[in-house]
């Protein structure tokens, strides 16, 4: 009879980069879990122009203290989900959530500042920004599809100048 491997009769304890995995992952549920609670936590601010404790005095452009902190809750929820989804995800493609990363912080930005315009003016720094991360994550794709497809693009080419109905298009999807 063998010997026995010794790795196989060791007995298996979680390695450190197991336990680290596990936190980090708990860390990242109870972030998300939390996600209501935050979210309707501007309910408890006052409906006036003027906050007034014994430690602050602070006024509004709102109507009152409870919009302002409704409309910040509503940028700044989205923007925390996306990004803790960014920092989070494997995929190739993360980096094309960095456009609605973008769109919500300058929300964001618009209702800190107390913006009368906001949720217009974001669009124009946007722009520059797709027009680069698109096109970069297009390129990513082109060249992770052709390492999957392989060299026989020509082949490829010949599949797509095939003309066909729709419903043989729909058909070919589900395959």
């Amino acid at each position: 009879m063998d010997k026995p491997n010794n790795k196989l009769t060791k007995p298996l304890n979680p390695s450190k980069t197991g336990k680290k995995s596990l936190f980090l992952g708990g860390i990242i549920v109870l972030l998300i879990a939390i996600t209501p609670f935050v979210f309707y936590s501007y309910k408890s601010l006052p409906e006036t122009q003027i906050w007034e404790t014994s430690l602050f005095k602070a006024t509004t452009s709102f109507p009152d203290w409870l919009s302002a902190a409704w409309y910040f809750i509503n940028k700044f929820v989205p923007l925390y989900l996306l990004l803790l989804w960014f920092f989070t995800c494997k995929h190739w493609w993360h980096w094309i959530i960095l456009v609605p990363i973008t769109m919500y912080a300058f929300q964001l930005w618009g209702v800190v500042n107390e913006s009368n315009n906001l949720d217009e003016l974001e669009l124009v720094y946007i722009v520059p920004l797709m027009l680069i991360i698109v096109p970069a994550v297009y390129l990513i794709r082109a060249k992770l599809f052709n390492e999957v497809r392989g060299k026989d693009l020509d082949s490829f080419e010949e599949e797509l100048m095939v003309k066909k109905s729709t419903w043989q298009q729909i058909k070919d999807l589900f395959r």
